[in-house]
């Protein structure tokens, strides 16, 4: 995707070969700064800290951390060290424990000697693999928008409601819930999004409008909560969410705030889709409430926020009242029956575990 009309990723091997460069998210949309990881543990505080974020992005970071541990150290003790360090940084998208497995099913049986070089051909790999992954899953995706256009008579403007952020700044490139919106983009279907800011970190406000602004998608920026009052008002033909664990029965965690979407989506009849790749499916969990760990994060988001002042100077203020506690639970389960249709890579399906085993064989 473009930065500055510059094709970019979001993760790429510095041009020594074996340091690894991001961009650091939480400097958008005021700033564009690049950052250089030589270490695990610098991949650690990357996905911690939110420097990347989005659970197939989470997954390719965490990859290229194990190279980066390599690179420093190829003994058995040294992989488990990667393993459970960059394990603990985020527990509820499941990228990135597949990531994790599968670096280690890779390089666990080789030799020491081996390691280094096949870390970082399976981290280039399982990077490349999501770039395809999302490039399929926004064909499939443009064509739903294409349809739902023409169905209703090709209007000048077919509106797109999302939340949080799901382009391609949460994946390698593409995006998930974003890819589909840009391929209609490009395939000249007059696309326009509905931007929620998404509290606390308002993850839409700052990099969905500032992604969909680098591709020329017209869009508007709205507070959370007007969601619903345009579904009412018949100003949101569809609802495409991304999601950072989705479960064999068609549950979907995704960002605090897309099950309420869904539930004002169902009372309006408005479509409402999830767009996926299949390592966020979860087939060990059936029941999203009650399996799901949700992420509890710092209190600080929700009562402090980051701005640019008139002035130019990026400044943080405190938007609470001294001694009012606050809970930030990061995410929501919004149940398979209020989703209309599973977006992945092999195509459509229900929200069933019978709809995701047609596609997925399992």
């Amino acid at each position: 995707m473009k930065v500055h009309g510059t094709d970019k990723r979001t993760i790429w091997l510095a041009e020594d070969g074996w340091a690894v460069e991001i961009i650091d998210q939480t400097k958008l949309p005021h700033a564009y700064v690049e950052i250089r990881l030589e270490n695990l543990e610098q991949a650690a505080v990357a996905i911690k800290d939110m420097w990347v974020r989005g659970a197939p992005l989470i997954g390719a970071t965490a990859a290229y951390g194990v190279a980066l541990a390599m690179h420093g150290s190829t003994s058995d003790q040294k992989l488990q060290e990667a393993y459970d360090r960059l394990y603990a940084t985020r527990p509820t998208a499941v990228n990135l424990r597949w990531a994790l497995d599968e670096m280690k099913a890779h390089l666990a049986p080789l030799p020491p000697a081996k390691r280094r070089d096949a870390a970082y051909a399976r981290a280039a790999e399982i990077a490349d693999e999501d770039v395809g992954i999302c490039s399929a899953i926004g064909d499939h995706g443009a064509q739903i928008i294409r349809s739902i256009w023409e169905q209703k008579g090709k209007p000048k403007r077919l509106n797109v409601l999302t939340h949080c952020n799901a382009g391609w700044l949460a994946t390698v490139d593409w995006g998930t819930a974003i890819a589909p919106i840009y391929k209609a983009h490009r395939a000249g279907v007059p696309v326009h999004v509905w931007v929620d800011e998404t509290r606390p970190r308002n993850q839409g406000a700052s990099l969905t409008a500032w992604e969909l602004n680098q591709e020329g998608v017209p869009h508007t920026v709205i507070v959370d909560n007007a969601g619903g009052h345009l579904m009412q008002h018949g100003m949101v033909d569809l609802c495409i969410v991304g999601t950072d664990r989705t479960t064999r029965s068609g549950d979907v965690c995704n960002k605090i705030g897309t099950y309420l979407k869904a539930l004002a989506a169902h009372d309006n009849g408005v479509p409402f889709y999830v767009a996926l790749p299949s390592p966020t499916i979860d087939w060990k969990v059936a029941d999203g409430i009650k399996e799901i760990p949700i992420e509890e994060r710092s209190a600080l988001e929700v009562t402090q926020m980051t701005g640019r002042t008139k002035g130019g100077d990026v400044v943080t203020v405190t938007i609470t009242p001294d001694g009012s506690p606050a809970a930030n639970p990061a995410f929501d389960v919004t149940p398979a029956k209020y989703v209309t249709g599973l977006i992945t890579e092999k195509g459509v399906c229900a929200a069933s575990e019978a709809g995701l085993k047609a596609l997925f064989g399992r």
